[in-house]
């Protein structure tokens, strides 16, 4: 080694570590908030089967915020025969640094299927009737 070279290595070192402890926080913010939007998912659906089963609303909101990160928005609707949930929140960090994570569920309302079947309209088709299909032994 010559004379000059001495210290490269030292000089290397000190400028790659900033960056590596820079991508390392990074890929820690990305994993929480993927796990943050996991929850999100998870609140919109369970409010919305709550929703679907002719429960309060107030009842499918509280179960959607039990379920969602700490300070999400949680809105129920009802467009036509589904039960809509959205749920939104801030991902981690620092103001969520400017991501809002955003899921989406929607449900069929029971009550609807229920008047379906009164009115005599068929809600559960069986596939195979439907295409006319056979009797594997042949018999028809």
């Amino acid at each position: 080694m010559r004379r000059s070279d001495r210290g490269f290595v030292t000089v290397e070192a000190a400028m790659v570590l900033p960056v590596l402890a820079l991508f390392t926080v990074t890929l820690l913010w990305a994993l929480a908030a993927a796990a943050a939007q996991i929850r999100c998912v998870d609140a919109a659906r369970a409010g919305a089967r709550i929703a679907a089963r002719a429960e309060p609303v107030a009842a499918a909101e509280a179960a959607a915020r039990a379920a969602a990160p700490e300070g999400a928005r949680v809105s129920v609707t009802r467009s036509g025969e589904l039960w809509r949930v959205t749920v939104q929140a801030a991902a981690p960090g620092p103001r969520g640094m400017g991501v809002t994570l955003r899921a989406d569920a929607a449900a069929l309302a029971e009550d609807t299927a229920l008047a379906d079947t009164e009115r005599g309209t068929d809600v559960d088709v069986d596939a195979g009737a439907a295409a006319g299909s056979r009797d594997p032994g042949g018999s028809s």
